[in-house]
């Protein structure tokens, strides 16, 4: 996330928000692993929604796609691997990769932003 850790958080946490009101379940925050940090897991139904946070003041939309590479998108999955091994009450659930971006114009929720390539 661009900006302070302060803002960071404030980020994350709008984001949770916004989740919550469209009827997500926040279940884990700021999950580490050896291979990167997912900011927010949540179950939609039967489906477990892994969550990258993008806060932005300064740029739009459009810079999104520029601040996901394919390094950051493997870095997501194997951390959702390695949470989902950690917690394995949610085997069995289907999974989705979310990307919510905070920017200047509002917040918009990419619903499967991006896959896993097997």
């Amino acid at each position: 996330m661009k900006g302070s850790s302060a803002a960071g958080r404030a980020g994350e946490n709008a984001a949770a928000s916004f989740l919550e009101e469209a009827g997500l379940r926040i279940v884990a925050r700021n999950v580490r692993s050896a291979r990167g940090e997912i900011d927010l897991v949540a179950v939609d139904g039967e489906t477990v929604v892994f969550v990258e946070v993008k806060s932005w003041r300064r740029y739009g939309i459009e810079d999104l796609e520029r601040s996901i590479d394919s390094r950051k998108v493997f870095r997501v999955i194997e951390t959702a691997k390695f949470f989902l091994s950690r917690n394995r009450e949610y085997n069995g659930m289907a999974v989705r990769f979310d990307v919510v971006f905070i920017g200047a114009d509002g917040i918009r929720h990419l619903a499967s932003a991006f896959t896993e390539r097997v």
